[in-house]
């Protein structure tokens, strides 16, 4: 499988995370949420990692890098993204967190000297322009759908999604040079999110009020909560480093961002309610672009 097919795997499982992520981070805060699936994950991943013979394929120098990836990437990233998620819901977040391709293909070009073909660049646009339309004008005739309410300050969810955006596109462009060498892409994915867990924890226990969880965990949110965990951090997550090992950073984060547009037939499903014709435009200009790049 190529690299364009893992990133858009990945995005799929991202599309169906954030639709799962919506009851349990509303119910425990986003950062009692975050702390619980980090650690979830890290035990998955941990535990793959140790039975596949992956950590053996670990050296020195590269934990450091894995680290930092995990703390500005996952840490940060996906705190800023979940609590983007209360404020915006799913679809919403999920347009602002799109333009870590844009981050992503920009910090590329000017590290790592990336470039794209004609109609490589062609495949990227339609991908980026799609999304927009889609999510962008995907409000419209929506008013009474309780995952598009907006609360509190427009502006401060805006700037937590675009937070996000940035943290994703710096813990992949650390990640890069890591990934390709021989390290395992499972033990690799589990270091960035022990760390991102252990940041959690010491956040945890410095008796910050935001830290704290908003209600008790029960058996069905931890449920969801692990669930979501496996599926977008153990598996997506590790199908974005995996692709890194072959494909160019702007490219994979391009195609991972057509998860705004998966999120449609999937949220038409779970609300009943039929995107609008916008949505529905941008989706087919996506995938047309989709389709130019792993062609």
């Amino acid at each position: 499988m190529g690299f364009e097919w893992l990133a858009l795997a990945a995005a799929f499982l991202w599309a169906v995370a954030s639709l799962l992520s919506v009851t349990p981070a509303q119910h425990l805060g986003t950062f009692a949420y975050s702390r619980w699936r980090m650690g979830c994950t890290s035990v998955i991943l941990a535990t793959m990692a140790l039975f596949t013979g992956g950590w053996s394929t670990v050296e020195t120098n590269a934990i450091t890098a894995m680290m930092l990836s995990g703390l500005i990437g996952i840490f940060i990233g996906d705190t800023a993204l979940f609590a983007c998620l209360n404020r915006m819901g799913p679809r919403q977040a999920g347009l602002l967190f799109s333009c870590h391709a844009v981050f992503s293909a920009i910090l590329g070009y000017f590290i790592f000297s990336e470039t794209m073909s004609n109609l490589e660049l062609l495949g990227s646009l339609l991908v980026f322009s799609g999304v927009l339309t889609a999510i962008f004008f995907g409000r419209r005739g929506q008013s009474n759908n309780k995952l598009e309410m907006i609360k509190g300050n427009v502006w401060f969810g805006v700037a937590l999604g675009l937070t996000a955006a940035m943290c994703q596109a710096l813990g992949g462009i650390i990640a890069k040079p890591i990934m390709q060498t021989a390290i395992d892409p499972v033990a690799a994915s589990a270091m960035r999110m022990i760390t991102a867990f252990i940041a959690h924890c010491l956040f945890l226990l410095s008796g910050a009020k935001l830290a704290k969880a908003t209600q008790p965990m029960n058996r069905s949110i931890f449920l969801i909560t692990a669930i979501n965990g496996f599926l977008a951090m153990a598996v997506g997550m590790t199908l974005i480093l995996y692709a890194l090992q072959e494909g160019n950073v702007g490219m994979v984060a391009l195609l991972s961002s057509t998860t705004p547009i998966m999120l449609l037939p999937i949220l038409w499903i779970y609300t009943k309610q039929r995107p609008n014709r916008y949505a529905w435009i941008g989706a087919i200009v996506a995938v047309l672009g989709t389709g130019i790049l792993v062609g």
